[in-house]
Protein backbone atom coordinates (compact mmCIF):
# COMPACT_ATOMS: atom_id res chain seq x y z
CA UNK A 1 0.00 0.00 0.00
CA UNK A 2 1.31 3.44 -0.91
CA UNK A 3 2.21 6.01 1.73
CA UNK A 4 -0.43 8.38 0.35
CA UNK A 5 -3.22 5.83 0.80
CA UNK A 6 -2.00 5.08 4.33
CA UNK A 7 -2.12 8.80 5.08
CA UNK A 8 -5.70 9.13 3.80
CA UNK A 9 -6.85 6.10 5.81
CA UNK A 10 -5.35 7.67 8.94
CA UNK A 11 -7.89 10.51 8.68
CA UNK A 12 -10.74 8.10 9.44
CA UNK A 13 -9.68 6.91 12.88
CA UNK A 14 -13.24 6.32 14.11
CA UNK A 15 -13.94 3.69 11.46
CA UNK A 16 -13.69 -0.07 11.80
CA UNK A 17 -11.25 -2.24 9.81
CA UNK A 18 -13.98 -3.29 7.38
CA UNK A 19 -14.72 0.28 6.31
CA UNK A 20 -11.02 1.12 6.03
CA UNK A 21 -10.50 -1.99 3.91
CA UNK A 22 -13.26 -0.93 1.51
CA UNK A 23 -11.93 2.63 1.37
CA UNK A 24 -8.50 1.20 0.58
CA UNK A 25 -10.05 -0.90 -2.21
CA UNK A 26 -11.41 2.29 -3.78
CA UNK A 27 -8.12 4.14 -3.43
CA UNK A 28 -6.06 1.23 -4.76
CA UNK A 29 -8.19 0.24 -7.75
CA UNK A 30 -7.79 1.22 -11.37
CA UNK A 31 -5.36 3.38 -13.27
CA UNK A 32 -4.94 5.88 -10.41
CA UNK A 33 -4.67 3.21 -7.73
CA UNK A 34 -2.30 4.19 -4.92
CA UNK A 35 -2.04 7.84 -5.99
CA UNK A 36 -4.68 9.21 -3.63
CA UNK A 37 -6.71 10.36 -6.66
CA UNK A 38 -9.77 8.70 -8.14
CA UNK A 39 -12.11 8.82 -11.11
CA UNK A 40 -15.54 7.28 -10.53
CA UNK A 41 -18.13 6.48 -13.20
CA UNK A 42 -21.65 7.39 -11.92
CA UNK A 43 -24.71 6.31 -13.88
CA UNK A 44 -27.79 7.46 -12.00
CA UNK A 45 -28.82 9.84 -14.79
CA UNK A 46 -31.42 7.45 -16.25
CA UNK A 47 -33.42 7.83 -13.05
CA UNK A 48 -32.53 11.48 -12.48
CA UNK A 49 -33.01 12.84 -16.04
CA UNK A 50 -34.81 10.11 -18.01
CA UNK A 51 -33.51 7.32 -20.31
CA UNK A 52 -33.61 9.16 -23.65
CA UNK A 53 -31.92 12.29 -22.29
CA UNK A 54 -29.26 10.10 -20.76
CA UNK A 55 -28.62 7.28 -23.25
CA UNK A 56 -30.00 8.22 -26.70
CA UNK A 57 -26.71 9.99 -27.65
CA UNK A 58 -24.99 6.58 -27.30
CA UNK A 59 -27.63 3.79 -27.52
CA UNK A 60 -25.40 0.94 -26.21
CA UNK A 61 -25.56 2.78 -22.87
CA UNK A 62 -29.18 1.72 -22.40
CA UNK A 63 -27.71 -1.67 -21.38
CA UNK A 64 -26.57 -1.63 -17.73
CA UNK A 65 -23.69 -4.00 -18.54
CA UNK A 66 -22.19 -1.39 -20.86
CA UNK A 67 -21.33 0.77 -17.86
CA UNK A 68 -19.63 -2.04 -15.96
CA UNK A 69 -17.52 -2.66 -19.05
CA UNK A 70 -16.72 1.04 -19.54
CA UNK A 71 -15.67 1.45 -15.91
CA UNK A 72 -13.46 -1.64 -16.11
CA UNK A 73 -11.86 -0.96 -19.49
CA UNK A 74 -11.13 2.67 -18.67
CA UNK A 75 -9.50 1.89 -15.32
CA UNK A 76 -12.01 3.80 -13.18
CA UNK A 77 -11.70 3.60 -9.41
CA UNK A 78 -15.35 2.55 -8.98
CA UNK A 79 -18.78 2.39 -10.59
CA UNK A 80 -21.79 3.99 -8.85
CA UNK A 81 -25.44 3.42 -9.83
CA UNK A 82 -28.96 2.85 -8.45
CA UNK A 83 -30.28 -0.55 -7.46
CA UNK A 84 -31.65 -1.71 -10.84
CA UNK A 85 -28.51 -1.02 -12.83
CA UNK A 86 -26.27 -2.72 -10.28
CA UNK A 87 -28.53 -5.76 -9.98
CA UNK A 88 -28.39 -6.15 -13.77
CA UNK A 89 -24.63 -6.72 -13.78
CA UNK A 90 -23.34 -7.36 -10.26
CA UNK A 91 -23.20 -11.15 -10.69
CA UNK A 92 -21.57 -11.06 -14.13
CA UNK A 93 -18.89 -8.60 -13.02
CA UNK A 94 -18.57 -9.76 -9.40
CA UNK A 95 -15.27 -8.79 -7.83
CA UNK A 96 -13.96 -6.97 -10.91
CA UNK A 97 -14.58 -3.35 -9.88
CA UNK A 98 -15.62 -1.63 -6.63
CA UNK A 99 -19.35 -0.82 -6.65
CA UNK A 100 -21.21 2.00 -4.91
CA UNK A 101 -24.99 1.64 -4.53
CA UNK A 102 -26.87 4.94 -4.84
CA UNK A 103 -29.50 4.67 -2.10
CA UNK A 104 -31.78 7.57 -3.04
CA UNK A 105 -32.99 9.13 -6.28
CA UNK A 106 -35.18 11.89 -7.73
CA UNK A 107 -37.01 12.17 -11.03
CA UNK A 108 -37.86 15.21 -13.17
CA UNK A 109 -41.47 14.34 -14.00
CA UNK A 110 -42.64 17.10 -11.65
CA UNK A 111 -41.02 20.52 -11.27
CA UNK A 112 -40.48 21.20 -7.58
CA UNK A 113 -39.11 24.37 -6.01
CA UNK A 114 -37.93 22.27 -3.05
CA UNK A 115 -36.86 18.82 -4.23
CA UNK A 116 -36.21 15.79 -2.10
CA UNK A 117 -35.16 12.22 -2.90
CA UNK A 118 -36.86 8.87 -2.43
CA UNK A 119 -35.08 5.97 -0.77
CA UNK A 120 -34.57 3.46 -3.59
CA UNK A 121 -32.05 1.08 -2.04
CA UNK A 122 -30.77 -0.09 1.33
CA UNK A 123 -27.57 -1.01 3.14
CA UNK A 124 -28.77 -4.62 2.95
CA UNK A 125 -28.96 -4.31 -0.85
CA UNK A 126 -25.41 -2.94 -0.94
CA UNK A 127 -24.11 -5.87 1.11
CA UNK A 128 -26.01 -8.40 -1.02
CA UNK A 129 -24.50 -6.95 -4.21
CA UNK A 130 -20.94 -6.89 -2.85
CA UNK A 131 -20.61 -3.12 -2.84
CA UNK A 132 -17.77 -1.29 -1.11
CA UNK A 133 -19.99 1.64 -0.24
CA UNK A 134 -23.28 3.48 -0.46
CA UNK A 135 -24.09 6.84 -2.02
CA UNK A 136 -26.70 9.36 -0.90
CA UNK A 137 -27.78 12.78 -2.22
CA UNK A 138 -28.65 15.74 -0.03
CA UNK A 139 -30.04 19.10 -1.19
CA UNK A 140 -28.82 21.91 1.08
CA UNK A 141 -31.12 24.86 0.40
CA UNK A 142 -34.30 22.76 0.06
CA UNK A 143 -37.11 22.95 2.61
CA UNK A 144 -36.66 19.16 2.91
CA UNK A 145 -32.94 19.32 3.70
CA UNK A 146 -33.25 18.53 7.41
CA UNK A 147 -35.15 15.33 6.67
CA UNK A 148 -32.41 14.29 4.24
CA UNK A 149 -29.72 15.06 6.82
CA UNK A 150 -31.53 12.86 9.35
CA UNK A 151 -31.91 10.03 6.82
CA UNK A 152 -28.23 9.93 5.89
CA UNK A 153 -27.13 10.12 9.52
CA UNK A 154 -29.08 6.95 10.26
CA UNK A 155 -28.00 5.25 7.02
CA UNK A 156 -24.33 6.19 7.57
CA UNK A 157 -24.44 4.67 11.05
CA UNK A 158 -25.75 1.39 9.65
CA UNK A 159 -23.37 1.39 6.68
CA UNK A 160 -20.32 1.96 8.86
CA UNK A 161 -21.41 -0.75 11.26
CA UNK A 162 -21.23 -3.20 8.34
CA UNK A 163 -17.93 -1.86 7.02
CA UNK A 164 -19.18 0.18 4.06
CA UNK A 165 -17.88 3.49 2.77
CA UNK A 166 -20.29 6.46 2.80
CA UNK A 167 -20.35 8.78 -0.22
CA UNK A 168 -22.51 11.92 -0.09
CA UNK A 169 -23.59 13.84 -3.20
CA UNK A 170 -24.06 17.34 -1.71
CA UNK A 171 -25.98 19.36 -4.29
CA UNK A 172 -27.36 22.71 -3.10
CA UNK A 173 -30.75 23.55 -4.59
CA UNK A 174 -34.19 24.65 -3.48
CA UNK A 175 -36.21 27.77 -2.72
CA UNK A 176 -33.54 28.98 -0.30
CA UNK A 177 -31.13 29.61 -3.17
CA UNK A 178 -31.05 31.43 -6.48
CA UNK A 179 -30.13 29.39 -9.56
CA UNK A 180 -26.72 31.09 -9.56
CA UNK A 181 -26.41 30.30 -5.87
CA UNK A 182 -26.53 26.54 -6.44
CA UNK A 183 -22.85 26.60 -7.48
CA UNK A 184 -21.75 29.72 -5.57
CA UNK A 185 -18.41 29.28 -3.82
CA UNK A 186 -19.77 30.00 -0.34
CA UNK A 187 -22.71 27.62 -0.84
CA UNK A 188 -20.58 24.85 -2.37
CA UNK A 189 -18.03 25.04 0.43
CA UNK A 190 -20.85 25.02 2.98
CA UNK A 191 -22.48 22.01 1.31
CA UNK A 192 -19.19 20.10 1.33
CA UNK A 193 -18.69 20.93 5.01
CA UNK A 194 -22.22 19.73 5.86
CA UNK A 195 -21.51 16.41 4.12
CA UNK A 196 -18.30 16.02 6.10
CA UNK A 197 -20.15 16.76 9.35
CA UNK A 198 -22.74 14.13 8.44
CA UNK A 199 -19.99 11.50 8.39
CA UNK A 200 -19.15 11.14 4.70
CA UNK A 201 -15.89 9.43 3.79
CA UNK A 202 -16.11 10.78 0.24
CA UNK A 203 -17.90 14.00 -0.70
CA UNK A 204 -19.13 14.86 -4.19
CA UNK A 205 -19.88 18.48 -5.10
CA UNK A 206 -20.13 20.53 -8.26
CA UNK A 207 -17.33 22.84 -9.30
CA UNK A 208 -17.99 26.25 -7.73
CA UNK A 209 -18.33 29.60 -9.45
CA UNK A 210 -16.89 32.85 -8.06
CA UNK A 211 -20.37 34.07 -7.12
CA UNK A 212 -21.01 34.56 -3.38
CA UNK A 213 -24.68 33.97 -2.56
CA UNK A 214 -25.09 34.91 1.08
CA UNK A 215 -24.55 38.51 2.18
CA UNK A 216 -23.20 37.46 5.57
CA UNK A 217 -20.66 35.20 3.88
CA UNK A 218 -19.74 37.88 1.34
CA UNK A 219 -18.65 40.23 4.13
CA UNK A 220 -16.32 37.57 5.54
CA UNK A 221 -14.87 36.63 2.14
CA UNK A 222 -14.09 40.28 1.47
CA UNK A 223 -12.77 41.08 4.95
CA UNK A 224 -10.52 38.01 5.12
CA UNK A 225 -9.57 38.29 1.45
CA UNK A 226 -10.37 34.64 0.75
CA UNK A 227 -8.94 33.87 -2.69
CA UNK A 228 -11.74 32.71 -4.99
CA UNK A 229 -10.97 34.43 -8.30
CA UNK A 230 -9.54 31.37 -10.04
CA UNK A 231 -11.09 27.91 -10.25
CA UNK A 232 -7.97 26.40 -8.66
CA UNK A 233 -8.41 28.73 -5.69
CA UNK A 234 -12.08 27.85 -5.35
CA UNK A 235 -11.29 24.13 -5.41
CA UNK A 236 -8.67 24.71 -2.72
CA UNK A 237 -11.20 26.56 -0.57
CA UNK A 238 -13.77 23.75 -0.88
CA UNK A 239 -11.12 21.19 0.09
CA UNK A 240 -10.09 23.41 3.01
CA UNK A 241 -13.73 23.54 4.12
CA UNK A 242 -13.81 19.75 4.51
CA UNK A 243 -11.72 19.57 7.66
CA UNK A 244 -8.70 21.27 6.10
CA UNK A 245 -8.42 18.58 3.43
CA UNK A 246 -8.83 15.60 5.74
CA UNK A 247 -11.82 14.26 3.84
CA UNK A 248 -11.82 13.01 0.24
CA UNK A 249 -13.57 15.55 -2.00
CA UNK A 250 -14.32 14.79 -5.65
CA UNK A 251 -15.99 17.02 -8.20
CA UNK A 252 -18.84 16.39 -10.61
CA UNK A 253 -18.22 16.40 -14.34
CA UNK A 254 -21.64 17.94 -15.05
CA UNK A 255 -23.46 17.82 -18.41
CA UNK A 256 -21.69 16.92 -21.65
CA UNK A 257 -19.52 19.79 -22.82
CA UNK A 258 -18.86 20.72 -26.44
CA UNK A 259 -15.09 21.01 -25.95
CA UNK A 260 -13.16 18.22 -24.26
CA UNK A 261 -10.42 20.71 -23.48
CA UNK A 262 -12.86 22.58 -21.22
CA UNK A 263 -13.23 19.43 -19.12
CA UNK A 264 -9.47 18.88 -19.09
CA UNK A 265 -8.92 22.46 -17.90
CA UNK A 266 -11.31 21.80 -15.02
CA UNK A 267 -9.47 18.59 -14.14
CA UNK A 268 -6.17 20.48 -14.04
CA UNK A 269 -7.75 23.02 -11.70
CA UNK A 270 -9.03 20.21 -9.45
CA UNK A 271 -5.57 18.64 -9.36
CA UNK A 272 -3.78 21.92 -8.67
CA UNK A 273 -6.35 22.92 -6.05
CA UNK A 274 -5.81 19.73 -4.06
CA UNK A 275 -9.03 17.97 -5.09
CA UNK A 276 -9.03 14.19 -5.00
CA UNK A 277 -10.57 13.50 -8.37
CA UNK A 278 -13.66 13.50 -10.54
CA UNK A 279 -16.94 11.65 -10.83
CA UNK A 280 -17.81 11.81 -14.51
CA UNK A 281 -20.97 10.29 -16.00
CA UNK A 282 -22.60 11.95 -19.00
CA UNK A 283 -19.31 13.30 -20.35
CA UNK A 284 -18.16 9.66 -20.46
CA UNK A 285 -21.06 7.41 -21.44
CA UNK A 286 -22.76 9.77 -23.90
CA UNK A 287 -19.96 9.19 -26.43
CA UNK A 288 -18.88 6.02 -28.21
CA UNK A 289 -16.82 3.65 -26.15
CA UNK A 290 -13.53 4.28 -28.06
CA UNK A 291 -14.00 8.02 -27.58
CA UNK A 292 -14.95 7.54 -23.94
CA UNK A 293 -11.86 5.42 -23.25
CA UNK A 294 -9.63 8.04 -24.87
CA UNK A 295 -11.38 10.82 -22.94
CA UNK A 296 -11.08 9.08 -19.56
CA UNK A 297 -7.45 8.14 -20.21
CA UNK A 298 -6.61 11.80 -20.75
CA UNK A 299 -8.30 12.74 -17.47
CA UNK A 300 -6.42 10.05 -15.57
CA UNK A 301 -3.15 11.09 -17.19
CA UNK A 302 -3.75 14.66 -15.96
CA UNK A 303 -4.41 13.46 -12.42
CA UNK A 304 -1.32 11.27 -12.60
CA UNK A 305 0.70 14.36 -13.46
Amino acid sequence: MSQRVREILSWYGADNPGTLTNLARLLNHGTLGGSGRMVILPVDQGFEHGPARSFAPNPPAYDPRYHFELALESGCSAYAAPLGFLEAGAREFAGEIPLILKLNDHDVLLEEPDPTQALTGSVADALRLGCVGVGFTIYPGSLHRLEMYSQIRAIAEEAKRYGLVVVIWSYPRGSGLSKQGETAIDVTAYAAHIAAQLGAHIIKVKLPSAHVEQEAAKKVYEKERVAIGKLTERVRHVVQSTFNGRRVVIFSGGPTQERDEAVFEEVRAIREGGGFGSIIGRNSFQRTKPDALKFLKTIMDIYAG
